[in-house]
């Protein structure tokens, strides 16, 4: 605890500061279905328990807490003659990457049969790396629609394992679920003025010598007037 205040205690005085972003990493959800080979590289079809299912890429929005909502369309394909059944599941991952709640509901026939939101309880928090609370939220999640599907009485092989193929997918995507930790830069420093410079037209102006004023005149001096002088008689 003590060395995890100090690292960040370290970070936010250096001016880094980071935060764990949940992801889903969709092309390994895709490879260990088969990959995203179908309607232009968006769903991947596998048979599972005797029957063809197909699963669409994930819608993934973010929640409020720092975590993410994913939801997962399945399909049960009956062939060209049949309309598909379809399935949606619904995937709440907490800021840390545990399974927060799962929900999931299957249309067949038109009749809808709904589970019951599963929640993590106090366990939500837990890591990605503690598998046992998202075993336990997928085990409770097929065991509610299974139940309701047998009271519904729906007996066809590809409709009973649909409750086993919702949990295929969850299991997968758990297993999809990235937490990385994102660096985000500080603030850039404020830039110092730019320096003024004097532009080149101007640099080479060459600066006038300053006009001395001119000295006055000498007043002119009247010269001597010549003065005649005459013998008296």
């Amino acid at each position: 605890m003590k060395q995890s205040f100090l690292l960040i205690a370290a970070l936010l005085s250096s001016g880094i500061h980071s935060f764990a972003a949940v992801v889903i990493d969709e092309e390994a959800f895709g490879k260990s279905l088969g990959g995203w080979t179908k309607r232009d590289k968006a769903a991947a079809e596998y048979p599972l328990s005797g029957a063809e299912y197909r699963t669409y890429k994930p819608e993934i929005s973010p929640t409020p807490d720092g975590g993410i909502f994913i939801s997962v369309r399945i399909d049960h394909v009956r062939g060209w003659l049949s309309s598909d059944d379809h399935a949606i599941l619904e995937i709440t991952v907490n800021s840390t990457g545990g399974i927060a709640s799962a929900q999931s509901s299957i249309a067949i026939q038109g009749r809808s049969i709904k589970s019951d939101v599963i929640l993590g309880g106090n366990e939500a928090g837990k890591a990605i790396l503690g598998p046992n609370l998202a075993v336990r939220i997928g085990t409770d999640l097929v065991a509610d629609l299974s139940a309701k599907l047998l009271r519904e009485n729906i007996v066809e092989a590809g409709r009973v394992s649909f409750p086993a193929v919702l949990r295929h997918n969850f299991n997968r995507l758990f297993q999809a679920i990235r937490v990385d930790v994102v660096q985000a830069p500080s603030a850039a420093p404020a830039t110092a003025p730019a320096a003024v410079t004097t532009p080149a037209a101007a640099s080479n102006v060459v600066p006038l010598e300053p006009v001395k004023p001119k000295e006055p005149a000498p007043a002119a001096v009247p010269s001597p007037v010549a003065t005649e002088i005459k013998p008296e008689g």
